[in-house]
């Protein structure tokens, strides 16, 4: 079995696990579609043989569904895990955030979370506002630790003027490299760990698909597909050929180097500065199987140059810009 390794969580007292196991796809089938091998429990019992102790999930994954199977996969290991979950950004009015606690602790089925986070940006209502509130529930010993998701360096740089944050989760992969111009740079400033959403690119990493097509619908809603697929809402020509030439030339070399594309792609993640956790989804204990291996691939300082230069036009294209959905004027990470 590869060896687990651990990364402490910014400046927090958490020690996690460098793969964190996301629970979106155990409850949402609609979004991940039917899979007759489907054992999300299994897969969590899998997670945790492999050293796994992180676990990411969310009230709208499912509605609700992934936080209540996840509590339950994790019922009698509670002394061995830590739970990070969200709230929206509609629900982080005071009185509405601490409801929002309750009901995911209540469908976790456990007393306190480990990291909670802001799953986007809240607009609506003064970061000041938000962070007391987190702080009493903080206090309440309902929640250990504070963290931010999707918050781009103008947000970090308020958020942090009103308090602490442990953690930044942002979408960061070989195809999507945005975050690196300025969040990046700007969580490693002020010791906020990076958890990494997406490091697979929902499968697009895996060389499962060899054009557009054969993408689900689901998965292609991003800033890399065109205006005119169903779902996107970016109005940008994306930048399909230039997708698919990027994944051909890294799968040749995955190849060279007898590895699975999707291996490879998550061990250049986990070698990334600032990376404390990438968070990698498992609907059966096979598809765990196979992202473990990345824990104990070493790259290299010539692959993983080879592997920046072949993703740099597509990074070149993205810029800035770390909303994989939505154009520069709606991007909501700022």
């Amino acid at each position: 079995m590869d060896t687990m390794y651990y990364h402490k969580l910014g400046g927090s007292s958490l020690n996690v696990s460098v793969l964190t196991f996301g629970a979106w796809q155990l409850g949402d089938p609609a979004y991940w579609g039917p899979d007759a091998e489907a054992d999300g429990v299994a897969a969590v019992h899998a997670a945790l043989d492999a050293g796994i102790n992180f676990f990411d999930t969310a009230p709208m994954y499912g509605a609700g569904e992934s936080e209540r199977i996840l509590g339950r996969a994790l019922a009698d290991h509670g002394d061995r895990v830590l739970i990070a979950t969200k709230v929206w950004p509609d629900q982080c009015a005071p009185g509405k955030l601490r409801a929002a606690c309750e009901a995911s602790l209540q469908r976790l089925g456990m007393d306190r979370i480990d990291l909670y986070q802001i799953h986007w940006p809240c607009r609506d209502v003064p970061f000041d506002d938000v962070y007391d509130e987190l702080r009493r529930l903080e206090e309440e010993g309902k929640i250990r630790h504070i963290g931010v998701s999707n918050f781009g360096p103008t947000d970090l740089e308020a958020w942090t003027a009103t308090g602490y944050c442990t953690s930044n989760q942002v979408g960061y992969n070989l195809l999507f490299r945005a975050v690196e111009y300025d969040i990046v740079p700007a969580c490693r400033m002020r010791n906020i760990a990076i958890l990494a959403y997406m490091p697979l690119m929902q499968g697009i990493l895996s060389g499962r698909w060899k054009s557009v097509e054969e993408i689900p619908v689901n998965r292609r809603r991003t800033r890399h597909f065109s205006a005119s697929r169903e779902g996107t809402r970016h109005g940008e020509p994306g930048a399909e050929p230039l997708l698919l030439e990027t994944l051909t030339r890294l799968g040749q070399v995955a190849e060279n180097i007898d590895e699975p594309l999707a291996t490879v792609a998550l061990a250049w993640v986990l070698a990334q500065p600032g990376v404390a956790s990438a968070i990698v989804g498992a609907r059966n204990p096979v598809q765990l199987e196979r992202n473990l291996r990345a824990i104990s691939l070493s790259l290299g300082v010539e692959t993983i140059e080879q592997l920046n230069l072949i993703t740099e036009p597509l990074r070149r294209h993205f810029g800035a810009n770390a909303d994989m959905w939505e154009n520069d004027a709606n991007s909501r990470i700022r």
